[in-house]
C-alpha cells in the first residue's frame, strides 16, 4: 500500500500531522518502508497531499520513536535493522518489564485489569480481522499500560522504542511464523498471572519476551 493509501485507509479523522505520522509509522512497522529506505520531505508531501512542514513534524516524531534517522545533509532514512542489536534490545526490554512487574503487581487495581482485558479483546478483534498493525498497536498499549503502574516514568520512552524495534525485527525475520491469533492470545497468560503477585508476573513476562528470542533463532 502506498503512503497515501495508508493515510486514507487508517487515519480518518486525525489532524494532518497525526495522520501522516500514523501512516508512516504503520508502513515502517510492517516493513512496507524497508530498513534504510531514504525519505524526503518533498516526496512524502507530494504523495500524501500535505505540506512539507506537516511531513517534517511527523519525521521528528518518528525520530523520537527510533523509527527514522535524520542525518543532516545526508537526509532522512528508515532506521536499519540488525539481529544482534535486536537481541540486545530484547534483553533491555526483559530487564525493564520484569523489574516493573515486581513493583506494579501490588498496585494493579480493578480499573487496570479492566483496561488490560479491554486491550486483550481489541487485539483478539484485530487478529480475527487480519489487522497486523492493529495487533502490534494493541500489544504495545497492553504492555505499556501494565508497565506504567510501576511508576518508572523515566524509562517510558526507552521501553516504547525497544518494543517498536522488536516488532519490526520480528516481522522482518524469515523464521517468524506465529499467527496473529496466537500473538494476541499470548497476553492472556500475563493477565492470569497478576493475582499471583510480582514474582509470578515477572516470570510470565520474562517467558513472554524469551519466546520472541527463540523465534529469532529457532530453525524452521
Amino acid at each position: 500500500m502506498s503512503a497515501s493509501g495508508a493515510l486514507a485507509a487508517s487515519v480518518t479523522g486525525l489532524r494532518p500531522r497525526d495522520a501522516v505520522y500514523h501512516a508512516l509509522k504503520r508502513q515502517i512497522l510492517l516493513n512496507e518502508l524497508t530498513p534504510s529506505t531514504p525519505l524526503t520531505e518533498l516526496g512524502l508531501a507530494h504523495e500524501m497531499a500535505c505540506s512539507q512542514g506537516t511531513v517534517r513534524e511527523a519525521l521528528l516524531r518518528l525520530q523520537e520513536d527510533g523509527l527514522v534517522q535524520r542525518n543532516g545533509h545526508r537526509g532522512t532514512s528508515v532506521t536499519p535493522l540488525d539481529a544482534a542489536v535486536a537481541s540486545e534490545m530484547l534483553a533491555v526490554r526483559r530487564q525493564i518489564e520484569t523489574s516493573a512487574a515486581r513493583q506494579s503487581a501490588t498496585r494493579i487495581d480493578a480499573g487496570t485489569i479492566a483496561e488490560l482485558a479491554s486491550l486483550q479483546a481489541e487485539m483478539d478483534r484485530s487478529a480475527a480481522e487480519g489487522d497486523e498493525f492493529g495487533v502490534i498497536e494493541g500489544d504495545i498499549r497492553f504492555h505499556m499500560a501494565l508497565f506504567r503502574v510501576a511508576g518508572f516514568q523515566a524509562l517510558d520512552q526507552i521501553l516504547q522504542r525497544v518494543m517498536l524495534h522488536t516488532h519490526r525485527q520480528k516481522l522482518w525475520a524469515p523464521r517468524h511464523r506465529r499467527s496473529l491469533t496466537d500473538t494476541a492470545a499470548r497476553h492472556r497468560d500475563i493477565l492470569a498471572a497478576i493475582p499471583a503477585g510480582g514474582a509470578a508476573l515477572a516470570a510470565v513476562l520474562g517467558r513472554h519476551i524469551d519466546t520472541i528470542v527463540e523465534i529469532f533463532g529457532a530453525p524452521g
